[in-house]
């Protein structure tokens, strides 16, 4: 089976199991097969896989029919420009995300020595970012789960994050100093319990303590906006990623919790998928 065959067989497949970006994955299956970048696949298209890789191929597959994360099978996968560590423990990161760190840094652009806060961590690919964007700040990841913590803590010294820490807590019951933090950010737990129905075949396999949130899925934004306003600078900037349709509702958390010019961030879908608030006093 040459290169260009099991390209298309790959699309066929996956395209048959019902994911949604067939293209796009096959790419990233062929280049991870074969080890090639897509310049090389071109050039090499009609090159036959070897067994090993053909096997690899076959397993693969195997995975991602039954819709195991992508992400998972690689064992990596790239956010903002860098590769992270993901697997079962840990949500996967997604670029929409990339909103939530693109407003912060946007916030942060003149402040130097920014001091900045990730809570509900998770692999830490958001917090590692802000470090490695921002050389001259320091970054306090905060994760109450083992299997998370081990994640960001490979993916502070796979990006080489020395400014960044991670330590365990519970954002329901442990609050950082007070006037700490230039900005704090949060992807939290927001799928309320009645859409767990609605997502996609690949959430089953990521942990249901990262996605699922109780009261119509805004509990966490109601614990971090009222208790740790008091853990940022006067003038610091609390920011969300929201989930589809949340944004007016957090936008009310915040007001309600004394923040002030709240606004609105889009993702590439055009969804209000980040809203951040700043905190006078």
């Amino acid at each position: 089976m040459t290169i260009f065959e099991a390209y298309n067989s790959t699309k066929q497949k996956l395209m048959k199991a019902g994911i949604e970006d067939y293209v796009f994955e096959a790419k990233q299956i062929i280049k991870h097969i074969t080890g090639l970048n897509a310049t090389a696949i071109l050039t090499n298209y009609n090159r036959n896989l070897t067994e090993f890789q053909q096997n690899n191929l076959t397993a693969l597959l195997r995975q991602r029919e039954i819709r195991y994360p992508l992400q998972y099978i690689f064992g990596e996968w790239d956010f903002y420009g860098r590769p992270f560590y993901v697997g079962p423990g840990v949500l996967v990161p997604r670029a929409d995300t990339e909103t939530l760190v693109e407003a912060g840094l946007d916030y942060l652009k003149d402040k130097q020595g920014p001091k900045i806060l990730d809570l509900c961590a998770g692999s830490g690919c958001i917090g590692i970012t802000f470090a490695c964007e921002r050389k001259d700040s320091e970054v306090l990841m905060v994760e109450k789960f083992d299997e998370a913590i081990n994640y960001a803590e490979r993916n502070i010294h796979k990006n080489n994050a020395t400014n960044s820490a991670i330590k365990k807590g519970d954002v329901f019951d442990s609050v950082e100093a007070e006037g700490s933090y230039d900005l704090i950010v949060s992807n939290p737990p927001y799928i309320a319990e009645s859409e767990i129905n609605e997502m996609s075949p690949e959430t089953q396999f990521e942990p249901q303590t990262a996605l699922l949130a109780k009261d119509d899925g805004l509990e966490f934004y109601k614990a971090i906006a009222n208790n740790y306003k008091k853990a940022l600078k006067n003038g610091g900037m609390l920011a969300f990623e929201v989930g589809f349709k949340q944004s007016e509702a957090v936008a009310e958390i915040l007001k309600l919790a004394g923040f002030a010019d709240i606004k609105f961030k889009k993702d590439l879908s055009d969804i209000n998928r980040v809203v951040i608030g700043i905190y006078e006093f």
